[in-house]
């Protein structure tokens, strides 16, 4: 009597893992944090919901004139609708609010996401299940950062959406391309803002291993980041200088950085030298100081790629260099 021996059922790849396998830390990681993942997607319906229900309230507004007057057309007086003034100011700081959603992200990963499992010691189950420390920091790196883009990219382009409309309006208040408030949610710098944020947020957990220091210590950082990033951001690009006639004007879009005077050695002098000198007329003042040719330097509005580019760029260099010192620090903690 003979026994048969049960053969074992052959994967479809030889010599390498299955395809569900591979998928296995992406699949624990999504239903472990699903949660998040479900309030991640309200705030992402959120914004468009508000965006769109300000362009709704916009076209629903009763406008006389194509221009948005409210008041009979040519008349005196000019004055737009409520509801477009309420979208001017509500649009006004959309981009720093995509920058606080972009660094929530990056919090959410220093602290529930990896130190809260290197605190608890949680990880050493994935480890123990032949996920490597490395695969394992960089499924937590790839996975909220797939996802922080593409919702970002898509809140991004309805902002852009919102802010059109506001476009071409005699005496608005809508936000300029080049407020703080509005210019880091309109490109691909925001982007850039949120890989640097996951990436941080990684460098922190791995570093201090508690979750709570580690999110702090994200968000000062990235606080940092944005800050000084913002006050500098006009540096980032050589700006246009303008002499002689063509600096007392400026085209629409354009963002006013430096004024004054030339003297006749070609050194400058700027306007606010006078603004509190004992002479009433500031030109007269530039005058007396030896100011000979007016001069500006602006950044025309053809200037938001450029600026925009090279702040992403930035961004991501400096997310690379944080990927790059948390994969070292992990690797000289746990090989």
């Amino acid at each position: 009597m003979s026994t048969s021996t049960p053969t074992p059922r052959k994967s479809g790849v030889t010599g390498t893992a299955s395809p569900v396998a591979g998928r296995g830390p992406v699949r624990v990681l999504l239903r472990l944090h699903r949660t998040a993942l479900w309030v991640a997607g309200g705030l992402l319906v959120l914004g468009i919901g508000i965006v769109v229900a300000l362009r709704v309230w916009m076209a629903s507004a009763k406008e006389l004139c194509s221009d948005g007057d409210i008041t009979p057309c040519g008349g005196p007086v000019y004055q737009s609708s409520y509801a477009r003034t309420s979208t001017e100011v509500f649009l006004s700081e959309g981009g720093t609010v995509l920058l606080v959603l972009a660094a929530l992200a990056g919090v959410f990963v220093a602290g529930p996401l990896i130190a809260r499992e290197l605190e608890s010691g949680t990880f050493r189950l994935a480890w123990a299940q032949s996920v490597s420390p490395a695969r394992w920091l960089a499924t937590r790196l790839a996975v909220p950062a797939a996802l922080v883009v593409s919702g970002l990219a898509v809140l991004i382009a309805v902002y852009r959406w919102g802010l059109w409309a506001l476009r071409g309006f005699p005496y608005s208040s809508a936000p300029h391309w080049y407020d703080s408030g509005a210019f880091p949610g309109t490109g691909p710098a925001l982007l850039g803002y949120a890989l640097l944020a996951v990436a941080v947020g990684a460098l922190s957990a791995v570093l201090v291993r508690r979750a709570l220091l580690a999110m702090s210590l994200t968000a000062l950082v990235l606080g940092a980041v944005a800050f000084g990033l913002g006050k500098r951001r006009y540096r980032l690009w050589p700006g246009e200088l303008r002499e002689g006639a063509a600096a007392q004007t400026y085209a629409h879009g354009d963002w006013p950085l430096e004024n004054g005077m030339f003297t006749a050695s070609g050194d400058r002098l700027y306007w606010q030298d006078c603004l509190f000198s004992r002479w009433d007329n500031a030109q007269a003042c530039m005058r007396d100081r030896g100011g000979v040719t007016p001069f500006a330097e602006v950044h025309p509005a053809s200037h938001y790629w450029p600026l925009q580019l090279v702040e992403t760029g930035i961004l991501l260099a400096l997310a690379a260099l944080a990927v790059l010192a948390a994969f070292r620090v992990l690797r000289r903690l746990h090989g």
